[in-house]
């Protein structure tokens, strides 16, 4: 079966891993979701993550949440730009999630990065998601 929303997906196993407690979270392998836990992880929302192998020779990224006082650190993960409907900002218009609280995830012609990257960097792009 074809999966229209690989990004949205991963980051739904995520929300749902974190919501029953589990440590570790699989996701099918590809560039874009390693590239989006790479900023993830520099933002510090996750401890890190893996590459895998299953028994049937296919790549997974294994994701290890972050937890603080046994609370997720991340209360809400959202999917702004979606197969449907995208999403482009300019480098002025990129959103501030909750006045700089949170992280914008921007798909941007130098990479993924975070929206602090992004104005650094004086580029816009497709804003993938929002983490707070």
């Amino acid at each position: 079966m074809s999966m229209n929303d690989p990004l949205g997906d991963m980051l739904t196993r995520i929300r749902n891993a974190q919501l029953r407690g589990k440590s570790t979270v699989r996701t099918p392998a590809s560039k874009l979701r390693a590239w989006v836990l790479d900023v993830l992880k520099d933002e510090g929302y996750i401890r890190g993550y893996d590459k895998v192998q299953t028994a049937e020779g296919h790549e997974e990224l294994e994701i290890s949440l972050k937890y603080f006082e046994g609370t997720p650190v991340i209360r809400e993960i959202r999917r702004v730009s979606k197969p449907g409907r995208r999403v482009y900002a300019g480098v002025k218009d990129i959103p501030s999630v909750r006045q700089g609280l949170g992280v914008s995830i921007v798909s941007t012609p130098k990479g993924v990065m975070s929206d602090a990257a992004a104005r650094t960097a004086n580029v816009g792009g497709e804003v993938l998601c929002t983490v707070f």
